[in-house]
Order: C-alpha cells, then structure tokens, then sequence
C-alpha cells in the first residue's frame, strides 16, 4: 500500500512519547457528517466542511472526534451500509479530503475516531455480489446463508431490527441471506476465518492512514449460531425496549442465538492485537442487547487483550432519575470493575436526551445538570454534535422523514432524523449557516436557530459556554477523568458519589427531581469549593439544600 505523504510526519513520532491511556477518561465529540457542515453546497454535510469547523470542536475542549461512516455507500442506511471500505463516499468528499481532515485535527490536538461497520455490509458491495452469485464461488460463504424449510419459509424466527423476518430469498443461489438490519445489509459469515482477516485488513487500511481508534457498529452482532436454533420468547420479567422501540416485535424475543454469542470474544482479542500494533490507538464497541447489555460490556472490555471500552443503552434510554442511575453505576462496578465504560446521553440513533428526559420543561436548570452529571461520572464520554447547544429532538413531518426505521414504525416511532437534522452555526444565514443549498437533506427547524452557535458563543449562562467551562473543570480534576468511583446511600431523588484519584478525592451530589431536595453530608466530610461551574449549591453545617437540578462538587 502506498505511504500517506501528509501522515509520514505522524510516524515519525516517538511511539514511548504516545499516551497509550489517552482514551481513559476522553472526552469524544460524536460528528454527523451529513448534518455538520455542507462546503460544496449540496444539502449534505462533507469533509472539507467538518475540517473548516474543527476550530469549533477543539475550542469546546474535547479530546477525540468520532467520525460516523464516510465510506462508499448506497446510502439506503445513510453510510451504514458499506460498499467499499477503502474508499471515501463522493457525497462527503475525497480520501484527500479525509486526509486533510485528519492532519488538521490531529494539529489542533484532536484525536479521530471513525465507524467501522463489520457486522454487515451493503448489497451493492463487491464481495455480496459474488457471494450470491452461487454456492461453490471463493466467497459463496463470506455471508450467512440458509436453505428454506421444506415449506418455502426462512429458516428459522430471528427478526431484523428494521422490521419483519431477518431473511431474505435470493432467487440466484435458491437460498436465504441474514440480515439483521436492512434486506440490503446481508450479514458477514465471522465464522470464516478468511472473512475476519479481510476486515481485519480493512481496517488496517485506515490505521496506517492515521486515525486514532474505531467506534464498532453493533459489535456484538458479528457471529450468530451455527445451529440457527430459533430464538425463545422473552420472558415477561425481561422484557425491555431499550434495543429498540417499544412497537417493535424484535423485542419479543431473547436474542441468545442470532447476536452476542460467545465466538465473538476470539474475534476481540484479534482485533485488539491490530490495534496493539499501532501505539495509542483505541476502540469503542456499541453493545445493541437489551437482556445482556452489563455482562457483554464487562466480557468485551476487561483485560488488557479487549476493546478499550463500550457504551451500552443504559444512559441512551430509561429513565432519568437518582434511582436508575444508582443502579445502572453500581452493576457496573460490580460486573465491570477492571472494565471500562463510554457514557452518551445522546448520539444519531435516540432522541435528543434534552426532549427525552426534561418534559417538566425546567430545560435550562436541566441541560446544566445533565452536562455536570456525565461529565462528573467515572467512564470515557461521548458528546453529540449540538448537545453542547441544548439543542431538542427536531419534530418532522412523516413527508420529510429519510429514515426507513422511522418510515416502517410510523407514527408510534418516528425514527431518526429527529436527533440528525443539520448543526445550527448562525441564526440568521440561510440554513442556519449549515448550507447554502436550496433544500437540505433534512430540513432545519426553525426553533433550533435560536440555539444557533453564534447566539451562545461568549455568552455567558448560554449552553455552549457552561459546556466549555464544565469540559475544562474536568479536565483540570484527574478524578473526574480518571478516578474510582463510591457511590453514597441517598434518599428522594438525589444521587450523590465520591470520586477519588491519588490525591485528589471529590464529592458529587446531584438533585435529578424539579423540586427541592436536601443532603445530609455524611459524618467527617469537610467540602472545599473548587469553583466547578456546574454548582449550585452550598451546604450549610451538615446539610445541602439542593434547587431543582442543582449540583454540588466539591474537594473533600
């Protein structure tokens, strides 16, 4: 492979002078790229335009930007559906492009992180096209394939998560293809060891480009069964929407044959010696299992021959409150001590956490707390683009929506593009300063310009500026980024916990309610204010009277 000329200074660098541990604690801005900035004024976000932003992000205080797909794609699942994964989309640039982008950020002491979608590919990619050409071809077998039952039916019930049966017939090799997503997302065979080193180059591919580590799409889909036992009914004790909505039959059932099995810890351990190879980079997995998000988290991050970290949905759905926070942190700990965890309140697949979680309306008291909180947890952290604006989940019209997951669960799901309209940067350019097109991909609501960046920049008490002052008081207190964690008994809903690293010990205590709570301090604790602009707070002798989501950090 040729050498990337704009990346033969990267490898110059000293590898003993990397932080291999940089992610612990990171701080990564999640970027959209369709919906971050359009530079050649098309309507869809690009390249060139994140580049011309990534003053901004860096500016926030953030460590790492992750970059959702850029590669070539049909766009059917807007980039999550791969059909060429050393290629850059045209729709978002050029593989110059990307390496511009990764020069200018990594100068302004930024991180890139980019998707790497393995679990599946596109139909259109070239290796599906001669997978189903026959059954005897070199690659008859680098996807899933099943014979009908004597009846005509799929082989078994396994269900996609974009609705209806996860099969599909194929009229060439007389067979059904797996898709758990998308009939033009067919599943890779991770069975076939050929398969696993063919992405395992892919991806290498990118590392010698320069990026610092990989988001991993549905990591604990890649193996299913050999078997293709069907999957049990949920038992009613287990039953959770959180993988996905609550009008989804995929929820019906226990997911334990067609995701998550256990052949995919080998496959891990493959992937972290790729990414061993290459100092300081890193990976986090998305874990998409409602019945076993905890234990599967712990499995696929502890140890030193894992992925780095994982998020899970527990933060991304539930509830907000003292109680469910309590427990998601304390099993956690429990299941996951030596694991390693990325918090997200919101990303591209779930509704905006602003509109989620804040119906009492105190948004302004809410969107404060919710940046202290997370930021203040123990676990890696992911931001989504706009949620340092306080941006609300962008209410579309069914004639404006592009999703097919919200196309097939109308109106009771809406989908998507609520959380993936374009970033708002002034209130009054044309498109909010995103693109000088004529019609964007999604359209803009016009509540979302009052958010607009250059209405919050320098302003003081605006989302965007307590978002600065909160990243840099985490990134002035180890504890906060790197530290142990103790949660604290608390009554109502106040969550309240200790952070410590060396030295430095800190106590956190959160009022999640929109009434008022108090806090009794434990005995022998003597806070410090420490000027953490997410306070609210003051005790007064034993006790802390705490406003509608107040804070209180403090040295101890």
């Amino acid at each position: 492979m040729t050498a990337n000329p704009l990346m033969t200074e990267q490898k110059k660098i000293d590898n003993a002078a990397i932080d291999a541990d940089w992610w612990r604690g990171a701080v990564i801005y999640q970027i959209y790229p369709r919906s971050f900035q359009d530079q050649d004024g098309d309507g869809v976000g690009d390249l060139v335009g994140i580049t011309s932003r990534l003053d901004y992000v860096a500016d926030l205080g953030v460590d790492a930007i992750w970059l959702s797909p850029v590669f070539t794609s049909p766009m059917k699942d807007f980039g999550y559906d791969v059909s060429n994964y050393r290629d850059i989309d045209p729709s978002f640039g050029t593989l110059e492009d990307f390496d511009r982008l990764v020069q200018k950020a990594h100068s302004l002491g930024l991180k890139v992180i980019i998707d790497q979608v393995i679990s599946h590919s596109s139909d259109k990619h070239a290796w599906f096209a001669e997978s189903r050409v026959s059954r005897t071809n070199a690659k008859a077998d680098w996807y899933v394939w099943a014979d009908a039952k004597p009846d005509g039916t799929p082989p078994n019930n396994w269900l996609s998560i974009f609705g209806g049966s996860a099969w599909h017939w194929d009229s060439r090799r007389m067979q059904y293809y797996l898709h758990n997503f998308l009939v033009s997302q067919p599943d890779l065979n991770f069975h076939n060891p050929d398969v696993q080193d063919a992405l395992l180059g892919e991806m290498r591919f990118w590392l010698e480009r320069g990026v610092d580590g990989f988001r991993l799409d549905t990591v604990n889909f890649y193996f299913c069964s050999l078997g293709l036992e069907n999957n049990p009914v949920v038992k009613a004790e287990d039953f959770n929407a959180s993988t996905a909505p609550a009008v989804n039959p995929y929820n019906f059932q226990e997911h334990i044959y067609d995701k998550s099995r256990p052949e995919n810890l080998a496959f891990l351990k493959r992937l972290r010696a790729l990414l061993d190879e290459y100092p300081g980079r890193t990976t986090v997995g998305e874990i998409g299992d409602s019945q076993h998000q905890l234990e599967l988290m712990a499995q696929y991050t502890s140890g030193e021959d894992m992925l780095h970290m994982a998020y899970t949905f527990d933060y991304l759905g539930g509830e907000f409150s003292a109680a469910h926070f309590h427990a998601a942190i304390a099993a956690t700990e429990q299941q996951a001590p030596d694991g390693w965890i990325c918090l997200a309140f919101s990303n591209h697949d779930v509704v905006r956490h602003v509109s989620r979680w804040a119906a009492h309306g105190q948004e302004a008291a809410f969107t404060r707390l919710a940046a202290t909180l997370i930021l203040s947890m123990r676990g890696s952290v992911c931001l989504y683009q706009g949620e340092e604006l306080g941006l609300k989940e962008a209410e579309l019209s069914f004639a404006d929506l592009v999703d097919p997951y919200g196309i097939e669960f109308w109106p009771e799901f809406k989908g998507r593009d609520g959380c993936r309209t374009p970033m708002v940067w002034q209130s009054h350019a044309a498109n909010g300063g995103f693109s000088i097109a004529n019609r964007t991909w999604l359209p803009i609501p016009a509540e979302h310009l009052s958010h607009a960046v250059d209405l919050q920049d320098k302003v003081e008490g605006s989302p965007l500026e307590f978002y600065r002052s909160m990243l840099a008081f985490r990134r002035a207190h180890p504890a906060l980024a790197k530290g142990s964690i103790e949660l604290l008994d608390t009554v109502g809903n106040v969550l309240a916990f200790i952070r410590q690293h060396g030295d430095e010990r800190l106590l956190c205590v959160f009022n999640m309610g929109d009434s008022e709570a108090s806090y009794v301090l434990p005995a022998g604790l003597v806070p410090t204010d420490i000027g953490c602009p997410g306070v609210t707070a003051a005790p007064v002798g034993d006790k802390l009277a705490l406003e509608p989501f107040a804070a209180y950090l403090a040295r101890i």
